[in-house]
């Protein structure tokens, strides 16, 4: 309702059907079986599951894995090419133009650093060493009702993602940050079982994550040129 009429708000409408609904609105740049708002939650505003709140201000930033400063298009076709396997975005497209408009909009009001209480990810205890058989349990009891068996996702006829593959040939490919164990494990620990978030204990996390993380998934052709000068951090798959 907060959502502004004439031409701005329709921009603003069409990025958040962009974030819901994105293989149905950008098929040719979406690679796997993925929409927007399977990691970033309810279209990108749920605390501590890498929300959009204040990323217009968070970007321009400088960033290890490109080790360039990176601007929000660019961090946004990150996600497009390793999260959803797909292509990226035209940096001068109308639907480029409604991401960076909602993502703004969802910014209203927040301090000039950008910053805000749950943005990326909750803590979670990584001296943990993981265990992957105990992780495979954990995903038999509390992940597997909705990732299915192998994580392979849950579609409709159509489909259309109900719950999203976390392996296989429509998951997330091998260079997303949902890849790395730790980034998995934190969302994990603060976000799932879906409408349970926090009730797994910290081992529990990071035993799951080592399991699905594991799991077989597409490649990233271009993930020889990530840290060309260093900083790759060490829960990275390759």
């Amino acid at each position: 309702a907060a959502v502004p009429a004439g031409p701005d708000g329709e921009l603003i409408r069409r990025g958040q059907a962009l974030a819901l609904d994105t293989r149905a609105q950008v098929p040719d740049h979406v690679g796997n079986g993925l929409n927007c708002t399977n990691c970033h939650l309810n279209g990108g505003t749920v605390a501590w599951a890498a929300p959009w709140v204040g990323m217009h201000k968070v970007y321009p930033k400088h960033r290890s894995r490109s080790a360039k400063t990176d601007d929000l298009p660019d961090r946004i076709n990150d996600c497009f090419e390793r999260s959803m396997d797909g292509k990226p975005l035209a940096r001068d497209s109308a639907e480029m133009a409604a991401m960076v408009a909602y993502m703004t909009w969802l910014g209203q009001g927040v301090p000039e650093d950008g910053k805000v209480a749950g943005q990326g990810f909750g803590p979670v205890d990584t001296s943990l060493t993981p265990d992957p058989d105990r992780g495979a349990q954990v995903y038999a009891a509390k992940c597997q009702s909705c990732h299915q068996a192998g994580g392979l996702g849950l579609f409709d006829p159509a489909g259309k993602t109900l719950f999203p593959a976390l392996g296989g040939e429509r998951a997330f490919n091998i260079a997303a940050g949902m890849a790395r164990l730790h980034t998995a494990a934190a969302f994990v620990k603060w976000n799932m079982p879906l409408g349970a978030g926090g009730s797994l204990t910290d081992q529990e996390a990071m035993d799951v994550a080592l399991h699905f993380t594991r799991l077989d998934r597409p490649d990233f052709a271009d993930k020889v040129n990530d840290w060309p000068q260093g900083g790759k951090p060490v829960d990275a798959r390759y």
